[in-house]
């Protein structure tokens, strides 16, 4: 008999928009947060497969000396270079998406699930979720976030945000849409409204 699956919350949002923020917030609710970055990170630690394979792919410049992935560099290679970037995705999506997919199903039946994933839209992640939650945020004050927190370049804030869907795509995709453009306490606000709605969809789902 197949594992009854948890409910699964899609959070996404463009660079820089705090949709971990919003992931975490959801965490304090109940919610268990599988999270797409956090799962990147593990599959490029030193000497794994897909270090390998991104070498070979992108050369060994990507690499530090001691053979661990230099990010920063990769980052400069593939954004505001659409093939560099294809590839780059081509290796690492389904990779992610398998382990995603993994930790879900470990999951219990009557858990939350959130699914962290800035790329969700652009990698057919939506299929995963019962609901979505958008974290939205003005082009112009993410470009400033990116530049002011992550201490990027104009030029680099936007080419980030141009190797990303429009926010009009991740708009449609919404069950919810949550504007990050205030204060932390009222983004805090705005999860715990989407929570009660997903806490009832949840249980409309189970019962």
């Amino acid at each position: 008999m197949a594992h009854p699956m948890p409910f699964v919350v899609g959070v996404t949002g463009g660079v820089g928009s705090g949709k971990s923020t919003a992931a975490s917030c959801l965490k304090k609710h109940g919610a268990v947060v599988v999270d797409a970055d956090e799962i990147s990170r593990t599959l490029t630690t030193n000497g794994s497969p897909v270090i390998a394979e991104l070498s070979e792919a992108f050369g060994s410049q990507i690499l530090h000396a001691d053979g661990s992935l230099n990010r920063p560099v990769l980052a400069a290679l593939v954004f505001g270079n659409p093939e560099a970037l294809k590839g780059l995705n081509a290796i690492m999506h389904p990779r992610i998406r398998q382990e995603a997919m993994r930790q879900i199903a470990a999951c219990a039946a009557d858990q939350i699930v959130v699914y962290d994933m800035p790329l969700l839209i652009e990698t057919d992640s939506v299929e995963l979720c019962d609901v979505v939650v958008v974290v939205d945020l003005d082009p112009e004050e993410q470009i400033e976030r990116l530049v002011k927190d992550r201490g990027m370049s104009t030029e680099e804030a936007e080419a980030r945000i141009r190797s990303q869907t429009t926010r009009e795509k991740r708009k449609l995709a919404a069950t919810w849409v949550i504007d990050n453009s205030k204060s932390t306490k009222e983004l805090e606000q705005e999860c715990a409204s989407a929570w009660r709605e997903i806490e009832e969809r949840a249980l409309k789902v189970r019962s």
